[in-house]
């Protein structure tokens, strides 16, 4: 019982140190496609495209993650092209707690986007959930653009950032899962689940990254919703609220985790507590 006492005592003293460590929470949005054609993504009826609608969806989400004191840097904030691997850097370079890409998907014949609505959301894997995921990743990716991961200068870098993927590709199913159950119940669109693919824009990020498909441009009543105000607004914070959500579950307990004294035979002691780093583990 002492040593349990003495445990919490440990972890909540430490706990201001870390936040002021840590800091704010850093998160990436990802507006999909930019520019002019081929970039610009799907289009629906109406000139409604898929590249506008994926920033204004990313800007609005900044501002509700910046009003709960994150840091929120944008891939884009106009309409420009930004090649996948740029994307990547970006996140890496700002040493991302998490990545989201935002998209709307769409459908080809006449049939289909008739009765094709829902959103769903992506984590990377070299094993796409079906023949559909295989082919929407194929369009997404843009061709044969490579996005490489950084090469380690030695062996031990590279079973370290082995490690540091391992667990970011771990925590990108999580966040995955998390962020699919805001979307569903925030906007009360039909749920696509969650699945895998193997997005570029996904594959070298070295943080908890999804790429989430916010709607169908496609469908007759959707695209109206998408295009909206309000509509948007909605989905921006149920991406917002899965962000925090994901945080708080899965970045924060790891956090605490971590600042746990380790297990000895003597009782630990307050004062031995010290700061630890990035909850996440992937920068």
């Amino acid at each position: 019982m002492r040593q349990l006492l003495c445990l919490l005592v440990a972890t909540v003293t430490a706990l201001p140190a870390l936040a002021e460590q840590k800091g704010p929470l850093v998160v990436v949005l990802d507006p999909g496609h930019g520019g002019p054609p081929p970039h610009d993504g799907a289009h629906g009826a109406r000139g409604r495209h898929e590249k506008a609608i994926a920033l204004q969806v990313a800007q609005k989400t900044r501002q509700m993650l910046e009003q709960q004191g994150a840091t929120v840097i944008l891939t884009r904030d106009s309409d420009e092209h930004v090649p996948l691997a740029d994307r990547v850097r970006i996140a890496n370079e700002a040493g991302a707690d998490v990545f989201v890409s935002i998209h709307c998907n769409a459908m080809e014949t006449r049939e289909d986007r008739k009765v094709t609505r829902g959103v769903e959301t992506y984590f990377l894997s070299p094993d796409p959930t079906d023949a559909e995921a295989k082919m929407l990743a194929q369009l997404e990716n843009g061709g044969p653009e490579a996005v490489p991961l950084p090469k380690a200068n030695d062996a031990v870098t590279g079973i370290l950032n082995d490690l540091a993927l391992g667990q970011a590709r771990n925590d990108s199913a999580a966040l995955a899962q998390i962020v699919q159950q805001h979307m569903v119940r925030g906007t009360t669109s039909p749920s696509r689940g969650v699945r895998q693919a193997p997005f570029l824009v996904l594959s070298g990020t070295r943080m908890p990254s999804v790429l989430v498909e916010i709607g169908f441009i496609s469908h007759p009543r959707e695209g109206r919703l998408l295009v909206g105000d309000k509509y948007q607004a909605k989905v921006a914070r149920a991406l917002a609220s899965g962000v925090t959500d994901f945080a708080e579950r899965v970045l924060a307990r790891r956090l605490i985790a971590q600042a746990k004294p380790p297990a000895s035979a003597e009782p630990p002691r307050v004062q031995a507590a010290s700061p630890v780093a990035s909850p996440s583990g992937t920068r």
